[in-house]
Parts: structure tokens; sequence; C-alpha cells
């Protein structure tokens, strides 16, 4: 294995990744840089002697994330935002190799940023997208050394508190609140649906009494029924996009002005939250409000469960005191 100066004419690899017996390959280069790249490919994937151990891949994570979005990133919905999150990790992380990456490697990492004050769920999130680099890749062969994010146990996460709206809050919030941003606040409410999912509708989207959100945080297109008086009002202007002239900004101040002790960082989302509590204390079933919400798995959905009314009631019936 060998990388050859032809002068003027560049760079010679010349290799023979499955041994002496194996094939030789060779190829040209403009520069140095570009052959010990091509060379370091070469040795991590091209041994395919599965009894002898796969070289380190001594690749930059760079050139793994980049790897990564051209030919898995760029088909997911937040492939652009999951790629700049992930380049800022590897700055963060100082531009290390793929062979560096390992759980002695990101536990230092991530005590860092625990000391700055980074939440755990933050860090857990940044260890999830960063193992999902390495998980796609070898699942489209492009990396053939074990994840080294594998068996590497996350922050245990103490259940974060979910607020919603009193009814008062409800209607204190609707006086102040008129036109566009009134609208899209009662179809949050009347829907479950995520604020920019509703914010965004357009008059296609709202048809025979039903909206249908699409472009959803999962993909898939949902449709749910609201009442004949809103769906008048959503569409009575007959506009393209229905709701133009939305403010996020003042309905969030609104909101905190009627609910000034909602749980932190929770905004408009309190009105999905909002929905989903009334839609289970008022009877409604589980598994209609994992299909309105768009939730990909029940467990999601269970959060909601015990508003239910009888949730847990055999509590009451069967205790020694009963």
């Amino acid at each position: 294995m060998s990388i050859k100066s032809l002068g003027a004419e560049g760079w010679m690899v010349d290799v023979r990744p499955q041994g002496r017996e194996g094939k030789r390959i060779r190829k040209r280069f403009a520069t140095k840089s570009e052959a010990q790249q091509y060379e370091r490919w070469i040795i991590a994937t091209q041994n395919n002697k599965d009894w002898v151990g796969k070289p380190a891949d001594r690749r930059q994570l760079l050139e793994l994330i980049n790897l990564w979005w051209l030919h898995h990133g760029q088909t997911l919905k937040d492939g652009e935002a999951s790629k700049r999150k992930l380049e800022i990790m590897d700055e963060m992380m100082g531009h290390p190799r793929a062979d560096q990456i390992n759980h002695a490697f990101f536990s230092d990492f991530r005590s860092k940023r625990l000391l700055k004050g980074i939440k755990s769920t933050t860090v857990n999130r940044e260890q999830e997208r960063l193992s999902s680099v390495f998980g796609s890749l070898i699942a489209l062969g492009l990396f053939h050394n074990e994840n080294p994010m594998s068996k590497f146990k996350k922050i245990r996460v103490t259940g974060s508190e979910m607020g919603f709206l009193r009814k008062d809050e409800i209607e204190g919030l609707l006086k102040k609140l008129k036109g566009d941003d009134l609208l899209v606040v009662k179809l949050c409410l009347s829907t479950g649906a995520r604020w920019s999912e509703a914010a965004e509708l357009r008059s296609e989207h709202a048809i025979r009494d039903r909206v249908t959100f699409v472009d959803t945080k999962n993909g898939k297109n949902r449709t749910v029924p609201i009442s004949d008086e809103l769906f008048k009002q959503i569409t009575g202007n007959k506009r393209r996009v229905l709701f133009p002239d939305v403010d996020y900004v003042n309905v969030v101040k609104q909101l905190k002005s009627v609910a000034p002790d909602l749980p932190k960082g929770q905004a408009v989302h309190v009105l999905r939250h909002t929905f989903a509590s009334y839609f289970m204390m008022n009877g409604g079933n589980i598994l209609a409000l994992q299909k309105i919400l768009g939730h990909a798995n029940i467990v999601q959905t269970m959060v909601y469960a015990h508003f239910a009314p009888d949730y847990l009631m055999d509590a009451v019936r069967f205790n020694p005191l009963a």
C-alpha cells in the first residue's frame, strides 16, 4: 500500500486492500491530499475479510456528515437543519476523525456541554443525531466499523411538566385576539394542530368541514373534522393562504398575559396540549387522539391518558379502606 509521486502528473494511489492476493487498485490524483483521502477510504471500505479486523476509519467526521447528507440526510424533512447542527457539533468537538470518536470521547464532550448549562434533553438529542449518522452510513454500506455511539447510555431525564390552559384562560385569550391570530388559535384548540401546521394552512386544505394538515412533523398528512361554524370562519375571506396576517409574537405575548405560570418553553405548543387534555377529560378515546395528533407511536399519546375520567379509578374502589 503506497502513494507515489508522479512529479508534474500528480500522485498515484497503489493499494491491495484485501491483501497480497486481492484486487489491486490504482488511481491518479492531482494533489497528495486527495490521494491520502482516497487511500484511507479504500482501506476502510474495501476490506471484505470478515475474519480480519477492519482497519480504523480515519476519515474526518465532517467528511462522514457530508456523506450522510448526500446519501440520506437530504431526503429527511429536517435534513438541512440536522446537517447544520451536526456541523456545529463537529466544530465544538474540534473536528475529530471517526476513529477518535468513542464512549470516552463523547462522555468528555457531554460533560463540557452540561457544565456550560446545556440541558440534558439537548445533549441527548445531540447524541441521537451523531449516532444516526453512523447508523445510516453502516446501513448503506458506507461505514464498515461499528457505530461508536452504540450502547452509550443517554442521560436519564425526569418527565417535564406539561401545562394546559384552564377554561377561564382560554376565554381570556380568545377575548384578547382578533383576525387571523384568533382564527389560528381557534383552529389549534379545535384540532390539536401544531402552530406551523395551522398557520400555514391553504384554502385547498380546507374542504367540507375538514382540514388536512400537510408537511407535518412525521411527514404524513392527516385530516381532522372541525365544526361548520369554524369552517365558515376560516374560509370566509376566500384567500389562497388562509392566515396571511397571523402574528406569532403577538399570540405568544397574549398567552403569557393570561397564563403567566405556564411551564418554560411551551409557548403556543400549549394549545396542542390543551386540546389533548380536554379531549381525554371529556371522555375521548386514546387511540382516536393518537390519530388526531398524528403520533407515530401510542406511547407518545399515553402522556394524556391520566386525564381520562376513569383513569386508575380501581385505586378508589379496591383500596383496603374502600
